[in-house]
């Protein structure tokens, strides 16, 4: 078995019933599974576990299911521009906001789950299990395993709901129904929960096996990649938001950790180009993929997001000027300290030419009117799927019968946690950060292998980050030094529509990025000459209605007559901003239904603060 599938065999945590009619009836089954038979093996165990994956490991989802999945779930961020008004946070709390829906769902403002502690109780319901086959059928490894994989579940869920509403009850054991002062208790501080998280973490780190028996089952690499993303992302929230440096410090620490696990098991390396990570029909032996999750035509399982990459699926909201220009050119500098040939021109061709090689295989080399910025993004489908535009699709570029795997966790992920963490330790205090270290990461990165397609665009390999010669990036925020901003960069274009970026500027208490008037880049798409390179869209249709803005700030509008002046930045049509919004939006609200059904049993549940 090469892969993984959301495997729910055991309708098993949920599904167990019995009968009371007669006394034989009674009677333990000999044939049917429940909750007094089920639990006396490993590979019953396995099965249990099996059933958190299609929450957790979520890939390119299934069908045209969007939750946690790229492209089409993670479009809310200062990374994506849409035609009209530009969407929004929330301006209220929601009447409702409660689940116990086991359903993998999520809040896209917010990039994680709903006020839903369904899966807190699944995992403790796991572990108290684990607890009593320990006597009669678990060896002490196996016992210690399987205790981490549960852990492992609940840190996961707990890091997630502290990561939307920040403070959140904490429960370590399953809630009986009668036991109102524990289902009604208020929210506990999140360092108070993430210091159990960290305790489950820590345990998982030395407790979860190598190998499970197959490298796409859970495994102690696969977890520490987690616990480096949930560790990095907390310890980073405690230093920028709550000034708490000793527990900054403690998170931190165990996101190196778990980091170093991965990399110096020496399993990884960055042997695949960067299209094929995420356009490759089969991840199986790719060696930057920790964990991928596999789909399967035959099988029924396929996904939809490799069809909205494919030029003619429109995507809005779309890329933006002000991800085009993080981009660093292939010299290792930013475009305005760069020596690279036309690297101050901001057309689509001339980024192609000039940028880091993620550039060309991340958007399409031409404007298409499919993207709401005239830039598309094709990262998420092989280079033969496009070729297939204006033609009809096969199955696997088509429709939600797409069939290119999605990596679920990869070393670049792990190793740009890894630096970041030893160089926010490093401004606490910790070592410096070393050019040893940078090698190890970003520059390995930046030496992946080219594809033919990137070589006979003339397409080369950025250069090396160099300690000694760190860029002085004239647009670089004032408070974030200039090796931090480094490392920021490589992440913004390592993860276009995946998962990082509002969690990114969501921890570094940097949601103003998201204000498009005081960063008016949000709100453009690239250079463009319509004569030269868009004559399509120089029609009476587009009267009125087409604009560009030039270097000088100078709005221009196609009147059927002045094709020759439509040379600027893309202005996407009927554009303006999102509205004003706080900091209150770093944190969800709760729903007014839930404070008032405490309030109905005598309890009191705290609202979020600033709602």
């Amino acid at each position: 078995m090469k892969r993984y599938l959301p495997i729910l065999i055991f309708a098993v945590a949920l599904g167990f019933t019995g009968c009371e009619d007669v006394d034989f009836l009674d009677r333990p089954s000999l044939t049917t599974m429940n909750d007094e038979n089920y639990w006396t093996s490993e590979n019953n165990l396995r099965l249990f576990a099996n059933g958190f994956y299609s929450n957790y490991f979520v890939g390119y989802n299934s069908a045209w299911g969007t939750d946690y999945a790229p492209l089409r779930g993670y479009y809310f961020s200062d990374d994506f521009t849409s035609t009209g008004k530009q969407g929004g946070f929330e301006t209220q709390a929601p009447e409702s906001r409660a689940s116990t829906s086991e359903t993998a769902s999520w809040l896209t403002t917010y990039a994680g789950p709903t006020w839903d502690f369904a899966w807190v109780r699944k995992s403790n319901l796991f572990l108290e299990r684990i607890e009593k086959m320990k006597a009669s059928y678990l060896s002490e490894s196996a016992y210690q395993h399987w205790s981490a994989v549960a852990r492992f579940f609940r840190g996961y869920e707990y890091s997630r709901l502290v990561s939307v509403f920040g403070d959140v009850p904490y429960y370590d054991r399953v809630i009986g129904d009668s036991e109102l002062d524990q289902l009604y208790k208020d929210r506990d501080s999140r360092t108070v929960v993430m210091d159990h998280v960290y305790d489950d973490f820590a345990y998982v780190l030395d407790n979860m096996r190598t190998s499970d028996g197959n490298v796409q089952y859970l495994n102690k690499y696969i977890a520490a990649g987690f616990i480096s993303r949930f560790m990095l992302f907390e310890g980073t929230w405690q230093k920028y938001h709550l000034n708490n440096q000793e527990k900054a410090k403690k998170y931190l620490e165990l996101a190196v950790r778990a980091a170093n696990i991965v990399m110096a098991s020496g399993n990884y390396s960055f042997a695949s180009d960067f299209r094929s990570l995420f356009g490759s029909q089969d991840l199986a032996g790719n060696k930057e993929v920790i964990m991928y999750r596999h789909y399967d035509a035959a099988l029924s399982i396929t996904h939809h997001i490799a069809s909205y990459s494919n030029l003619t699926e429109s995507q809005t909201p779309a890329p933006n000027l002000s991800l085009a220009k993080s981009f660093i050119c292939n010299d290792g500098k930013p475009y305005k300290l760069s020596s690279v040939a036309n690297a101050d021109k901001l057309d689509i061709k001339n980024m192609v030419a000039s940028r880091d090689p993620r550039f060309e295989a991340t958007f399409w080399d031409a404007p298409k009117k499919e993207s709401a910025t005239l830039l598309y993004a094709c990262k998420f489908i092989d280079r033969v799927g496009v070729t297939y535009y204006g033609q009809t699709y096969p199955a696997a570029y088509g429709s939600n019968t797409n069939t290119n795997d999605a990596p679920v966790m990869r070393l670049a992920e792990v190793v740009l946690n890894w630096i970041e963490a030893k160089a926010e330790l490093a401004t606490m205090g910790g070592p410096a950060v070393t050019q040893s270290d940078i090698d190890q990461s970003i520059n390995a990165i930046r030496n992946r292998p080219l594809d033919a397609t990137a070589k006979a665009k003339g397409i080369v390999k950025t250069a090396a980050l160099s300690l000694a010669d760190l860029p002085d990036d004239p647009d670089r925020d004032p408070d974030v030094p200039a090796l931090l901003w480094e490392i920021r960069r490589e992440r913004r274009m390592e993860f276009v529509f995946e998962h990082t970026r509002l969690m990114d500027i969501k921890r570094w208490k940097k949601i103003n990025y998201m204000n498009g008037t005081t960063h008016p880049d949000n709100l453009l798409g690239l250079w463009i000459n319509f004569q030269q390179e868009y004559p399509e869209w120089l029609v009476t249709s587009k009267v009125n209605k087409l604009k560009v803005k030039k270097a000088d700030g100078t709005i221009v509008t196609y009147n059927g007559s002045n094709a020759a002046d439509m040379v600027g930045y893309y202005i996407p049509e009927n554009i303006t901003d999102r509205d004003a919004f706080t900091d209150r939006v770093y944190l969800a609200p709760v729903g007014n239904t839930q404070i008032s059904e405490y309030l109905d049993k005598g309890y009191t549940l705290t609202q979020t603060p600033g709602w």
